[in-house]
């Protein structure tokens, strides 16, 4: 689907110079002088790769056409995430590093969206907040608020977030998967 430079969004996939690029930032602008363009962003999906490219805004850009279908998380090995369609029980595999960082916050039932191109998986979706239980984090010193409201912790999946200093050894925790950062007590 074509659409205008000007229509280019942060987070949309663009089929650019025989690839798939995915928007990481955009910035319209509109000098003095020529003709207003976009300022894009991008990183390949397949390649991972960046690209910095100025479109004008008369241009047209190729969307990408992705589906997106729930499936839940079973199991992992060494190379892939191991995934089923609540439906048809059809299970699919996803190689670890399209997945990257955020596949240590999935567990076993978790429901996701899987993004397909080209009937090929090309990223997941997790729920916006997902439940942890703290492994370790450092004991809060008295009069520590003055110079930060925050110590470091290590989740019970191996990844290390930001908690406030009343967070101890072995609470639960909501954390946010996109930015990965502590939401609330539980």
């Amino acid at each position: 689907m074509k659409i205008n430079a000007n229509e280019i969004r942060v987070g949309m996939l663009l089929e650019y110079k025989d690839d798939l690029w995915q928007v990481l930032k955009t910035q319209h602008v509109k000098p003095g002088k020529g003709g207003a363009f976009a300022q894009v962003e991008m990183k390949s999906v397949n390649k991972n790769t960046k690209l910095n490219e100025r479109f004008r805004s008369s241009e047209t850009i190729e969307k990408a056409s992705v589906e997106e279908t729930s499936f839940n998380y079973l199991y992992d090995d060494e190379n892939n995430y191991f995934f089923m369609d609540p439906k048809s029980f059809e299970q699919i595999e996803i190689k670890k590093d399209i997945i990257g960082e955020k596949g240590k916050l999935l567990t076993e039932n978790l429901e996701v969206s899987v993004s397909f191109y080209n009937e090929k998986p090309i990223s997941i979706d997790l729920p916006n907040q997902v439940n942890c239980k703290i492994e370790s984090t450092d004991a809060a010193l008295k009069g520590q608020t003055v110079s930060s409201s925050y110590k470091p912790a290590i989740l019970d999946n191996g990844l290390s977030i930001q908690v406030p200093l009343f967070i101890e050894a072995g609470d639960e925790v909501v954390v946010d998967t996109r930015n990965l950062e502590y939401i609330k007590k539980i």
